[in-house]
């Protein structure tokens, strides 16, 4: 009989499944980057769970779902004149991040119930129940996210994309550390030679850094400035943090937005190379070796950034961008493990 207090039992039936739940996590936040980019967030318009199993099969289903779009301010003020083929184009790239959600949905209530009746969750019920119920939440939260850009604005609104993003790191980060427990793989288990706040701290530096990148995007400020280390040719922006009320320099001001993203992003490296010089004098195991591969890691993603600013932004360049942003952020999540910095309570 399980004594009450003991930590969760090994289970790698149950840490393959959070695993692969992760790698679908991942996969959806890179086609929701490369829907976002391509402008085609907006080209599905309403909240069908019957009609978005299927994508349109017939002449008539796909003239319905143009005729919808048209009715956008997204298709009046911007895509005129579309044609159906161009609809087609970027139609594909919504329905794709819709259906992975769904297929989320079902990766995880399925397995959920076979291993909650077959009492495989023991110890862990209650914190794999709240990601299920946090992943939930996020379908809501992304069509509460397209509503805000289909009649009144271009484009989604930022913070509401920054939400949506935040919350999928979040179920991302939350999915990896039960992963790990199933898996019985030992927290703070090796030694990284730094405080044990340390991890954390840089966590939440790439997390704020990965919001800003995201307001960037949402308002399409990526292009706005293709010259480096200056931005405009100015290196602080003269016009920066100039529009009222404040918060609107956040959200609208492509300069400003620039200005943050990329100065945290050097705060960010900066603290990654000291955390691996850290490491690599002081540290032990598998901490240390994890520490070291995210300072490199750290540096070739602001090289990416780099590169993805003076090249103008294009898709490739900025998906692969975002693709480093997660790996970062999975690699902060196992440093914070590998030390202990960061608790996900079992009961």
């Amino acid at each position: 009989m399980e004594r009450a207090g003991a930590p969760p039992r090994r289970d790698i039936g149950v840490g393959i499944w959070l695993l692969a739940i992760a790698v679908l996590v991942v996969a959806m936040i890179l086609v929701g980057g490369a829907t976002r980019l391509t402008d085609s967030g907006l080209s599905i318009t309403e909240w069908d769970l019957g009609k978005g199993l299927t994508p349109p099969l017939s002449a008539e289903r796909w003239a319905e779902e143009f005729a919808l779009y048209r009715r956008t301010t997204e298709y009046q003020l911007q895509n005129a004149g579309m044609s159906l083929v161009e609809f087609r184009s970027i139609y594909w790239w919504e329905w794709s991040h819709r259906f992975l959600g769904k297929m989320i949905g079902a990766a995880f209530a399925l397995p959920f119930a076979f291993f909650w009746v077959t009492k495989r969750l023991r110890g862990r019920f209650w914190p794999v129940l709240g990601l299920f119920a946090l992943g939930a939440s996020q379908g809501a939260v992304g069509w509460w996210m397209v509503t805000s850009g289909l009649f009144e604005r271009l484009d989604v609104s930022p913070v509401r994309l920054a939400i949506h993003l935040g919350m999928a790191l979040i179920i991302l980060a939350w999915a990896l550390w039960l992963a790990c427990d199933a898996f019985g793989l030992p927290r703070g288990a090796s030694r990284l030679g730094a405080p044990r706040w340390a991890a954390f701290a840089l966590s939440a530096l790439i997390f704020v850094q990965a919001m800003f990148g995201a307001l960037m995007a949402g308002a399409d400020g990526g292009p706005a400035y293709a010259d480096w280390p200056s931005i405009g040719h100015e290196w602080v922006p003269a016009s920066a943090f100039s529009l009222d009320p404040l918060w609107r320099n956040f959200t609208e001001h492509h300069a400003t937005q620039h200005l943050l993203h990329r100065s945290l992003g050097y705060v960010v490296a900066l603290a990654a190379i000291a955390l691996g010089a850290v490491a690599l004098i002081r540290g032990q195991g598998a901490a240390r070796r994890a520490a070291l591969a995210l300072a490199g890691l750290t540096v070739l993603q602001a090289m990416l950034g780099v590169s993805t600013v003076v090249a103008g932004s294009p898709l490739f360049t900025s998906l692969a961008h975002q693709a480093g942003a997660v790996l970062l952020w999975i690699g902060t999540v196992g440093v914070a493990r590998l030390r202990g910095g960061m608790i996900v309570p079992a009961t």
